[in-house]
């Protein structure tokens, strides 16, 4: 993550907010030596998180086959 004092940030702002948003790369922004705030670029929240992880979670087990094991559920 990248750190900017918080009068350079002043200096550049709209040059900064554009590069983040363009980058997806947080800024962290410090005073004093000490960080302030993280200027991270926006995103919205999904209306349902149905289908959220799509693509994301993979197995490589078959799932579908029946797995032949007797089960003794009485």
């Amino acid at each position: 993550m990248e750190t900017m004092k918080a009068s350079e940030f002043k200096a550049k702002c709209l040059r900064v907010m554009d590069e983040v948003r363009r980058t997806g790369k947080e800024v962290a922004i410090t005073k004093n030596g000490k960080p302030v705030c993280i200027l991270r670029p926006y995103s919205r929240a999904p209306k349902t998180l149905f289908g959220f992880h799509k693509d994301k979670v993979r197995s490589k087990d078959d799932l579908i086959t029946p797995l032949d094991i007797e089960w003794d559920a009485a």
